[in-house]
């Protein structure tokens, strides 16, 4: 996959109040991110939600939310 989904993937954040995974692509394919869904995405992720958004706006709208997998991460050390 190219860098600008590598980047946005390492950078992904959590939503507490939806509990998904969220992040910002530049994406010119249609339907969005066809190639690296058919590649990768759908193998880990379900239930795409796409919204064009400026550059960079839709990093400011969840800059706040916890990193995704340091929330990953967090909830496999819980001791049940």
């Amino acid at each position: 996959m190219g860098t600008a989904l590598t980047t946005s993937l390492t950078e992904a954040r959590f939503d507490p109040s939806t509990k998904e995974a969220v992040w910002e692509v530049e994406d010119y394919c249609d339907p969005p991110l066809a190639h690296e869904r058919n590649a990768i995405l759908d193998r880990y992720f379900t239930g795409f939600q796409f919204e064009r958004v400026h550059p960079s706006v839709g990093w400011l709208t969840i800059e706040d939310y916890p990193l995704l997998w340091a929330e990953i991460t967090n909830r496999a050390n819980v001791d049940f």
